[in-house]
Formats: C-alpha cells, structure tokens, sequence
C-alpha cells in the first residue's frame, strides 16, 4: 500500500494531477522549495520535508532531503522485524513512493555561455541519492523518475490497491539507466573543461581507464541493416551539430538504420572539401564524387562518375541545391539528399517525389575535430579511437620518382585521396578533373581494388590519377595500372618492397608520391 510519498522534481509536467490523484487515494505527500510551492498552489495538502527532518534546508538548499529520516524511510526492508522496530525507535515513518526528477544539468551545459559555476550548481546531490535508495528498495518503495510512467503507477493503484512487482522493478530499473546517464554528462562535461583548462593535456589522459559515454533515443526504426534485427538511432548529448543527428528533414518517409549508416559516410566524405562538391554513397562506399565552380556542374560530374550506382544511392551537397539541380536529380531514383539549403523552387520538385527523404544541415561544412571519439562495437567490447581528421602533411611528402606529378595532376592527386580515406580498405580512387572515375572498394587484396578501379574507369584511366589508402605490397599493380594510362599516383609508402614500384614507376613513366600517412577504413 502507498501510505507517504515524498515529490520533488524540476520538470513539473503532469505533477499537479498525478499529486492529486495520489492525494484522492489517500497518499500523504511530502514535498521540497519549489515543487511544494506548485502543488500547494494547485490546493494540495503538502508537508514540507523540513516539517518531516526537523532541520531547516539550508546552504542555499544544498541540503535538505540528505537526513536519516528520509533515507531511513526509504531504504527500511519492510518484512524486516530489526529495521521496523529500530526506525521506530527513531521516530521514522516509512516512505511507500519516491518521485524525483533531476536538477536540469544537460538543459544548463547545453545553454550558451553557461559558466562553470552555474553548471556545478545545477548537479543534484539529493535527488541522486533519494532515487538510488528508493530503486535498491524497490520491493518496498515505488520509485518514478519519468513523468511517461505517472498514469501506469495511477491506473494500478486504481485497479489493485498497490503497483505491482513487474512495474516497481521496471521503474527501478529506469532510475538507475537515468542516474548513470546523469553522472556521465556530468563526468564527461568535467572532462571536458578540464582539457580546455589545460588539466588533462597528455596523450595519456584521451582515453580514459573508465569509459562512460551516454546517448539518447531518437527513434526506434523499423528494422536494422536486414529486416529480421530490430534497432535504434540514438545521438550523443553534446555534439557538434553539424551532424546527421541533426539534420532537419524536410521531406519522405522515416529514415532506416541503412539510411542514417550510409547517409553518414556521405557527411563525413563531404566534410573534406571546400568547394562546391557532390558526392554519392550506396551501401557505404562512394560511388561518384565530384567537384566544381558550382553545385550544378558537380551533381552532373558525380553523376556521370558511376550512374549504374548512384542509381538508388545518398546525395550529398556542400551548397544550397538550386532549381536546375534538383530537376537533374529528380530524373533518377535516389534515397536521401543531403544539403545546407534549398532554393523554394528546389525544395518544391525534389517533394514531387513522395518517398525521396530530404535532410538540411547548416553547418554541413563543419570540419570533425580529432578529439571525436571514433567507435566501433566489437564481440565483448569496444574500440575506441581518435576520429581520422588528417589528410596529408604536404611538408612530409616525399617525390620518389623521376617523374613528378604536375600541378593539376596534383590538385587531383588530393581530390582522390580525399575519397580514398573514406572508402573501405582495401580502397583504391582513380580521379581525373576532380572527378572520381573508378573506385575499388573492400577488397582482399589490393591488385583487385585496383583491377576493379580500372575497371570501372575504362578509357577515362587515360592520364587520370589513382590513390592507394595504404601501401602496395608487390609493385604488381603498375603494369595494369600503366596499361590504363595511369599518370600519378599517391600512396603512403613503407613496404619493404617500395624500390620495386619506385622502379616499375620510372620504367612506365608514371609520377609518384608517397605521404607518409595511411587511411585504413574498415
């Protein structure tokens, strides 16, 4: 039976109702500052936890609930004789329901500006320990922590008297994922500022001994990467939010678990360039990159890179899509496009489509800062790495061939590397006018990524450029690659083996340099 319940939280939605339904079913409240002001108001019988204590808050209201005869309430095993009989001793009476929400800390860092001080201010102290003890005790008291949960625990009562097992343990169960979730942004944002404050400034210190990381649900989807695995999106508290997490959307259906996958290899592949590029992903890898003076001519380049591929692919765009550009778009099937902005005109075609999802994201352009944990789920565990911000140190390189890359052969040379550091390894980019031209992805071995590379590319090979994620072990690959006409080629260095390509390289008179600075994705 609910005897006494103690109410104190800092999200009042639904509070006053579910107060006064407790209070018709004869439940006696307790209540602290600012919630008992509210209920009070709504004419409801409250008794001030200082009434309860004996002992005024004070410091601020730092302390008011953390006194034996809250905790002693609340944590006493009923059907225990000794904690019966010894809270009785004390003058305790037992605390049947704890409803507490936490002081709003995620809504105060979230805030711009917020000072330290005023962060700090906003960590509850007694609302923690009132949740945690309310959950260990479950079985004797009701613990609700989510206004969602108000009108199950209502409805039970009404219809039995009490609230049953599955639900108290349910309920117990959500205090303790709400207050791990509260202690890590709390952990995490110190963390954090004590970087910026030059505390923790070692390489030693990126990775922590304990990893706490926490993420809210955006949606459940419909299904995972095949229809038969349920799944979830979820995205950090605080992030940048020039990312997908963020994105608007303005048109079509909900996205899949293959969409926001895919769709998010398109922003971080676009997030390389500055100038007007398009790229196109399908199942992960990109099919077409482009770029150009204007959106327009860097669709149409992306397009004419792959359009077997693109065809049910992710659009990708750094500038405002303009009328003349989604009617281009338009005349193919393509899942998502991506973009800053749309012109009215371009926003009213693309939705001629109905199924076509259009996402906007501001600051598409934003750069990922190495300090961006990179994570992968593995059987048992977690990898964890700094995100891949680099790209090349163009004072490392180094020109190990008679021949060298001109200056346009170079201006592609980096084109493609962009696009090879984001293909899955091993990945090999053949780029010509700063526009992807073949693309081997995911293979065994590396001569296969190039042959498939090729491949793709035909005759467009002649006198385009070609980029390796990582090293060739066995200089195989320049016979077919000078057979296509391979012109320049870019690639880290370092097998043991490198003479032997440096050599077949001067003997096919193709350009090579090596940067030092691998690109594996897997």
């Amino acid at each position: 039976m609910i005897k006494r319940a103690i109410i104190s939280v800092s999200n009042k939605t639904g509070i006053v109702d579910f107060a006064r339904e407790l209070e018709q079913l004869g439940v006696q409240i307790i209540s602290t500052g600012g919630t008992a002001k509210t209920l009070s108001e709504a004419g409801i019988k409250v008794i001030n936890v200082s009434d309860v204590t004996g002992f005024p808050e004070c410091l601020d209201g730092r302390v008011k609930t953390l006194h034996p005869k809250i905790h002693g309430g609340i944590l006493a095993i009923r059907n225990n004789p000794e904690h019966m009989s010894r809270i009785k001793e004390l003058g305790i009476e037992p605390i049947d329901m704890v409803v507490i929400n936490l002081y709003p800390f995620k809504e105060t860092i979230l805030k711009e500006n917020v000072t330290e001080e005023e962060a700090i201010e906003n960590i509850d102290i007694g609302g923690p320990s009132m949740l945690r003890a309310a959950a260990k005790n479950f079985r004797d008291v009701v613990v609700v922590v989510d206004p969602t949960d108000y009108n199950t625990i209502l409805e039970e009562i009404k219809q039995t008297g009490d609230v049953s097992y599955r639900t108290r343990y349910m309920l117990a169960s959500k205090v303790f994922e709400q207050t791990a979730h509260y202690d890590a942004l709390i952990a995490n944002y110190l963390k954090e500022r004590a970087g910026k404050d030059g505390a923790l400034n070692t390489e030693d210190d990126v990775f922590p001994d304990v990893l706490t990381v926490t993420y809210e649900k955006v949606q459940d989807m419909r299904y995972g990467e095949n229809p038969h695995q349920k799944a979830a999106f979820y995205r950090e508290v605080i992030r940048d939010k020039s990312c997908l997490a963020d994105a608007v959307q303005l048109h079509g259906k909900e996205l899949s678990y293959n969409n926001i996958n895919d769709a998010n290899g398109a922003l971080e592949l676009l997030k390389e360039f500055d100038e007007p590029t398009v790229v196109a992903v399908k199942h992960a890898n990109p099919c077409g990159v482009a770029s150009a003076d204007n959106i327009y001519d860097a669709y149409i380049k992306a397009y004419e890179a792959d359009p077997v591929s693109i065809f049910g692919g992710i659009i990708a765009a750094n500038r405002e899509i303009d009328a003349r550009t989604a009617e281009e778009i338009n005349k193919i099937f393509v899942e998502i496009v991506i973009a800053p902005s749309y012109s009215e005109e371009a926003l009213s075609i693309l939705k001629q489509k109905k199924n076509i999802r259009i996402l906007k994201i501001s600051d598409i352009s934003k750069k990922i800062s190495s300090k961006t944990y990179d994570m992968k789920k593995v059987y048992g565990g977690i990898l964890v790495q700094q995100y891949n911000s680099e790209l090349i140190n163009m004072d490392a390189i180094e020109y190990v061939t008679e021949k060298r890359p001109d200056s346009k052969q170079m201006e592609d040379l980096i084109f493609a590397l962009k696009v090879v550091k984001h293909t899955k390894s091993n990945a090999i980019v053949i780029a010509k006018d700063k526009q992807t031209v073949g693309i081997g992805p995911g293979q065994a071995n590396r001569v296969t990524s190039v042959k498939i590379a090729l491949d793709y590319a035909k005759e467009r090979a002649r006198g385009a450029v070609l980029a390796s994620d990582a090293f060739f072990p066995f200089a195989d690959w320049v016979d077919i690659s000078a057979a296509a006409g391979i012109a320049a080629v870019i690639q880290p260095g370092g097998s043991i083996r490198d003479k032997e390509s440096i050599d077949a390289c001067n003997e096919k008179g193709i350009a090579m340099i090596f940067t030092g600075m691998r690109h594996f994705r897997h």
